[in-house]
């Protein structure tokens, strides 16, 4: 029997109270509204779906993830005293150069991705290699949902509702071999679809890159995501399939993934190519190591403004430590930024 003992960072569901739920609760409490807005969700909603996250926008999901996200485990929640970041923050204040290089841009620009149908190559050293559908790729994993804090390198925040797996049951699933020690993902690349792709940004050499060391990808803490907030993922936060490891700085979650191949050479990584100096491979979030522009010592946490800018201080491997620091003893994480 497995027993899972809590750690510091964990919290339940209850402890996490969406930002739209607190400020509206009067008006939801109201039947008619109520009514209404359960009307509207998809036919795999329910009333509990409306009160977690009234601030959705319910969308079309496909089969695949209306057929799992009944049974997905709620609550594995690990951002503990945190509020839930609103919808429209969360949906319209990204970065994915693909589609622009403006906060909006992929809110903007990314109605032109099709995400179905989607495949996934899996390949590299590993047992079980092949191209996957995405709905064949998923049917081993049941989904859960993991309430994560979102540190940007840019320094600002927030807290998401991810809906995934870990990828240590894909990696299971597939068998690395013995040479196997990162884990290297890949986005699409499609200029049609997606316009930052075909733009004057030169900077960067499609597709986008980035990778993990094996002991990362199997840490629980790492996922990957095909859903946020009850729903299947917006195109402009990585549809179909994203990255998610939350004591890491954003740049790392590749987003829109259709290759993940096991290899035996730590991968060269998008960023790093472009400026090793400031986006180093590893990118744990680390208030003590500024980036050479900025300090890293504080953060925005989104929704701010002029007049309530919600700065706070940023926490060493973004409040994971208990989870993730045994895998970098004897590190110079100086060094290894």
């Amino acid at each position: 029997m497995l027993i899972k003992i809590p750690k510091t960072s964990d919290c339940r569901e209850s402890d996490v109270t969406p930002e739209s739920f607190y400020f509206s609760r009067r008006q939801m409490l109201g039947a008619s509204v109520a009514g209404l807005a359960i009307g509207s969700l998809p036919s795999w909603a329910d009333a509990a779906d409306m009160a977690r996250y009234p601030d959705v926008e319910p969308g079309k999901a496909p089969s695949w993830f209306a057929e799992k996200l009944p049974t997905t485990q709620w609550g594995a929640v690990t951002a503990k005293g945190e509020t839930i970041t609103p919808f429209k923050d969360a949906t319209h204040y990204n970065n994915f150069y693909e589609f622009g290089t403006d906060k909006g841009d992929p809110a903007a620009n990314s109605g032109s991705l099709k995400t179905e149908p989607w495949s996934v190559v899996v390949d590299g050293e590993v047992g079980k290699p092949g191209r996957y559908a995405l709905e064949d790729f998923m049917k081993p994993y049941q989904l859960e949902e993991r309430i994560y804090r979102l540190r940007c390198v840019e320094a600002w925040s927030m807290v998401i509702p991810w809906i995934g797996f870990p990828i240590s049951a894909l990696l299971k699933q597939v068998e690395p071999t013995s040479k196997a020690k990162f884990i290297r993902f890949e986005t699409l690349q499609d200029p049609k679809a997606m316009p930052g792709q075909r733009s004057g940004f030169a900077l960067i050499d499609w597709p986008y890159v980035e990778g993990l060391r094996l002991d990362e990808a199997m840490n629980p803490l790492a996922i990957l995501a095909v859903g946020m907030y009850g729903r299947e993922l917006p195109n402009q936060n990585g549809a179909p399939l994203r990255l998610v490891v939350p004591w890491k700085y954003g740049f790392k979650s590749v987003k829109s993934i259709v290759r993940i191949s096991l290899v035996s050479e730590q991968p060269k990584t998008t960023w790093q190519s472009i400026a090793s100096d400031e986006y180093g491979f590893y990118a744990n979030v680390n208030p003590t190591v500024d980036h050479p522009r900025w300090t890293q010592a504080r953060e925005r946490r989104l929704p701010s403004g002029l007049f309530s800018p919600n700065v706070r201080d940023t926490l060493m491997f973004n409040g994971y430590g208990d989870e993730v620091a045994s895998i970098y003893a004897g590190m110079d994480l100086r060094k290894d930024y």
